[in-house]
């Protein structure tokens, strides 16, 4: 189960990096949870046709990750934002200044926003 959800995560990243038919089969399948045969019969082709497709956008989709570690920064940088906004929340906690405070919430919204 734990690699479905990795894949599905891939295709959010790389799935534009895919063809058309092979993000469309991929969404499909992952992301659609439709089977080998309704895909293979939406596509007018067989099971085992499909079946090679997926395999062969997964390893795609791997390699992609494997030179570009996108999934990984972004996880990574989903880690320094938590804390950087904790550490925020310290400091406006022991701040009893206003305008800090305001300036605060500012580098906090754009954190939110931007990271």
């Amino acid at each position: 189960m734990e690699e479905r959800f990795d894949i599905s995560i891939l295709l959010d990243f790389y799935g534009n990096l895919l063809t058309e038919k092979q993000l469309d089969i991929m969404n499909m399948y992952y992301n659609e949870d439709l089977s080998l045969s309704e895909i293979a019969e939406l596509n007018n082709t067989s099971r085992q046709a499909i079946h090679d497709i997926i395999k062969r956008c997964q390893k795609l989709l791997i390699g992609y990750e494997n030179k570009l570690h996108l999934k990984k920064k972004s996880a990574d940088n989903a880690l320094i934002k938590k804390s950087l906004l904790k550490k925020l929340d310290v400091i406006k906690c022991k701040v009893n200044n206003n305008d800090i405070e305001l300036y605060i919430n500012d580098i906090e919204k754009e954190i939110m926003e931007n990271l």
